[in-house]
């Protein structure tokens, strides 16, 4: 008989309490029935049905073996039964019924090619016994019993078929309902991240486009102006361009989650002058304390630039024209972003910026397992306090 392989690699549980129990229920039965009533001398009798019951829980992690012990037990019976006993030759009762259900446990278990072929076996095994009986008995002798156990047998394996394709066809529509739920999932996903595209190109881009065309033009359309606003306009026209630029890079990437990684802006800490100069130029004084070019990991530099970015629009937006100090220590176990700004000389800063400023620094240092501080000082102040680990691990 070919090679078994089981359809479950690691039986459960459930398998081995319900096999056992059926073992056991086939011992306390088969033994005395056929040693009582079938004349079935005792040692065999226990042998035989012990073999028959052991078969069904070794099945589950050594079908070829289980099948051997219960073809042995069968032969046993067939060769022991008195010629007397007459129509229930080969199998006494409890044996053939052992032996279907043993047929119908392989169907269950096994791919139906194996167990169509231990049924096939199981019934030549039968043959042979009928044919080469010692006693003398022929085939007719078996004719009832052979054909109770072909139908039973055939029988139940139809309906375990059956039952495992029904089951196999409820997996399939399950595992099919799971990948439709998924890809709405990911169309629903997708279409949300177009539509917020969408609207950022339609809100933002405009503006910046109108921003970036009205201080190009404005040398042109202003007569004597004096070259330091000339220079003003050409920033202002210079930051707007790249703003665009940025954005559209950022659109590209959010509406293709496949996008080339390398388009997204991703400016890092060697932008920080530039950073701080602009600033400056928005009219408020910023003194800067960095590292000429500190040798960073891209996640930790793009962090620590957003983070002293988003504190200097805050200065500008609360504080405006309050004196604002940077500084950034880098050690190889750790970066510290420091940004404190001095009292304004109008109203007071409000505790905490308004807007998502805060919220998306506090997220940039918590996917890096840093820290960060941030409110008002004793002076009136605000200082924003960020610790990086220096390898971005």
């Amino acid at each position: 008989m070919p090679a078994i392989r089981a359809r479950h690699a690691s039986p459960t549980l459930l398998w081995w309490f319900g096999t056992g129990t059926l073992a056991a229920l086939l011992l306390v039965v088969s033994f005395p029935v056929t040693a009582a009533v079938y004349e079935v001398p005792v040692l065999l009798a226990f042998v035989a049905a012990s073999a028959q019951a052991a078969a069904f829980p070794l099945a589950l992690a050594r079908p070829v073996e289980a099948t051997a012990l219960q073809f042995g037990a069968v032969a046993v019976f067939a060769l022991t039964i008195p010629v007397a006993q007459g129509p229930t030759w080969p199998l006494p009762i409890p044996g053939l019924i052992a032996l279907v259900l043993f047929m119908g446990l392989l169907a269950v278990r096994y791919p139906w090619r194996h167990a169509v072929a231990a049924w096939w076996a199981s019934v030549l095994l039968l043959i042979v016994l009928v044919l080469l009986d010692p006693g003398g008995r022929t085939i007719e002798d078996a004719a009832a019993e052979l054909i109770v156990y072909t139908n039973a047998s055939v029988l139940l394996a139809i309906a375990t078929l059956v039952l495992r394709h029904r089951s196999g066809i409820r997996r399939q529509l399950a595992d099919a309902r799971r990948d439709v739920a998924v890809e709405q999932s990911r169309r629903a996903m997708v279409e949300e991240r177009n539509r917020i595209a969408r609207e950022l190109h339609d809100v933002v881009a405009h503006s910046m486009s109108v921003i970036h065309m009205q201080a190009g033009s404005a040398p042109y359309r202003i007569t004597d102006m004096d070259p330091g606003s000339r220079a003003e306009f050409a920033r202002i026209s210079a930051g707007a361009r790249t703003a665009i630029r940025e954005m559209r890079q950022l659109l590209s990437v959010l509406r293709d989650e496949h996008a080339d990684p390398s388009l997204a802006p991703v400016p890092g800490l060697d932008r920080l002058a530039e950073l701080v100069d602009s600033t400056r130029q928005a009219g408020v004084t910023v003194e800067l304390t960095a590292p000429p070019e500190p040798e960073l990991p891209d996640t930790v530099s793009t962090a620590a630039y957003r983070i002293v970015q988003e504190s200097l629009s805050n200065v500008i937006r609360h504080a405006h024209g309050a004196p604002t100090r940077v500084r950034l220590d880098v050690t190889p176990e750790e970066v510290v972003i420091d940004v404190e700004n001095a009292a304004p000389d109008g109203p007071a800063p409000p505790a905490a910026p308004a807007g998502h400023g805060l919220h998306g620094m506090r997220e940039r240092v918590r996917l890096l397992d840093g820290t960060l501080d941030t409110g008002p000082t004793g002076d009136g102040g605000f200082r924003v306090l960020a610790r990086l680990p220096g390898d971005g691990s």
